[in-house]
């Protein structure tokens, strides 16, 4: 992968900051503190405290004030940190200001998740998209990149600190506009070649279309679930993990509902808050099939504390993706973990339409298959037909892509009981019998 910037020092020990303004939710604050806990958990850097910073308001150079800024690096220097990780966004100067300040490698919850995703990322398309994000995000940071030819000495992290020669600075300046013209060059590529892996989409969706079935796609925050739930549902071996972002390329598998319905079922990358919005734009060839769907199936984990609010940040990424009207099966995973007799009444009576299900032991999951065949029960069609002899590649494209309840072969033709997609139906009606 292309990448101008100094590789920083291994960071083992990072603090964390999350900073937020007076009178705003202090609990919504330290339920994303703990989230960017997790996440920084998921790169393998060990954590050695967090503090909750309240401000009046933002402060352009290190988001807070001076007096609360040492008080940070204070205690960054009493746990012996290596690194500081904010939970808010830091811009390219708010992250090099704090780097002169600290000496000390400085991220924010955008790069963790850059990291988690690069990390995370198998195939060609999804290395692409990640790449892209991390262009995007690195161009205008290329100045720390290069910040330690204007200093005599600092941290690992190679921020922008204080004057040096001006023939070092000359040099330096001259390898950022080479940089950022390579840079701009790579964005460029990239977006050709995500252009490329959309068209190859839409031939590989035309394809499929040409196979009258119905598509839903599992939307939902990260490690609710998702890919456990596809697993148990078609009985087919889908990467599982424990972990956040297991999955980044999508997974398509198909199902037979009670109905004789067949569908196909698409997994897509877990959602979080604060995703980054370039992470969005870069993922849209894969987030597209949640908005090429039929209909979504989200899923939660009915045991997150804050379950909610992840609820609200998947709709508020699938109205940003222009799938929020899309019809969505609300279902909420993992209910044989949940002992808390109170909180599922709440969820419940919050949403009556939902599914309650257990990927693991598999309850709920009749039920689910029955709603998924109640919203494709309008595209459906029960029909007979009377097929050729000679016709023998119709009778195997109705057994392939419709749900045959009869097959009797006789002396004049093939009979057949079917229940057929509007689509197929239309295509063999010229063999439909009354009975």
């Amino acid at each position: 992968m292309f990448d101008v910037r100094e590789k920083p020092k291994m960071v083992e020990r990072a603090f964390l900051v999350g900073v937020s303004l007076k009178g705003e939710s202090t609990a919504e604050a330290e339920d994303l503190l703990r989230e960017l806990h997790e996440l920084v958990n998921t790169l393998g850097i060990g954590i050695v405290g967090s503090d909750l910073v309240e401000v009046r308001e933002w402060k352009a150079r290190l988001l807070m004030g001076g007096g609360k800024a040492e008080e940070v690096l204070e205690r960054v220097k009493e746990l012996n940190a290596d690194c500081v990780v904010f939970d808010n966004e830091l811009s390219p100067a708010q992250q090099r200001n704090w780097e002169a300040f600290t000496q000390l490698t400085v991220i924010d919850r955008q790069e963790v998740i850059l990291d988690i995703f690069g990390a995370r990322a198998q195939t060609k398309e999804a290395k692409l998209q990640v790449e892209l994000a991390r262009m995007e995000y690195n161009l205008p940071r290329l100045k720390k990149a290069w910040g330690h030819l204007g200093r005599q000495g600092g941290g690992g992290g190679g921020g922008g600190g204080g004057g040096g020669g001006g023939a070092h600075r000359g040099e330096g300046e001259q390898q950022i506009e080479m940089d950022r013209r390579m840079v701009r060059e790579r964005i460029a590529a990239l977006k050709q070649e995500l252009v490329q892996v959309r068209s190859h989409r839409a031939t590989q969706r035309k394809e499929r279309s040409r196979i009258p079935l119905p598509h839903a796609a599992i939307v939902g925050y990260t490690n609710a679930g998702k890919s456990s739930l596809l697993r148990v549902l078609t009985g087919s071996e889908v990467y599982v993990a424990n972990k956040l972002f297991a999955t980044l390329d999508t997974t398509t598998r198909r199902i037979e509902l009670p109905n004789g319905r067949p569908l196909l079922m698409t997994d897509t990358v877990g959602f979080v808050r604060r995703l980054p919005h370039r992470l969005v734009e870069s993922f849209k060839a894969t987030l597209e099939e949640a908005v090429l769907s039929d209909f979504l199936v989200h899923v939660l984990d009915i045991n997150a504390p804050e379950v909610e609010a992840f609820h609200h940040t998947t709709l508020e990424v699938l109205k940003e993706l222009g799938a929020d009207q899309k019809r969505i099966i609300t279902v909420f995973n993992k209910i044989d973990l949940l002992e808390d007799d109170a909180k599922t009444a709440s969820v419940r009576a919050h949403h009556p339409d939902a599914v309650f299900v257990s990927a693991h032991t598999g309850e709920g999951l009749d039920t689910l298959r029955d709603r998924m065949a109640d919203l494709l029960a309008d595209q459906i069609a029960h029909v007979r037909l009377k097929i050729p002899h000679e016709r023998a590649d119709i009778v195997a494209k109705l057994h392939e892509h419709g749900h045959v309840n009869e097959c009797r072969y006789e002396d004049d033709a093939v009979y057949l009981d079917t229940t057929l997609p509007n689509r197929l139906a239309g295509e063999v009606s010229q063999w439909a019998v009354s009975s």
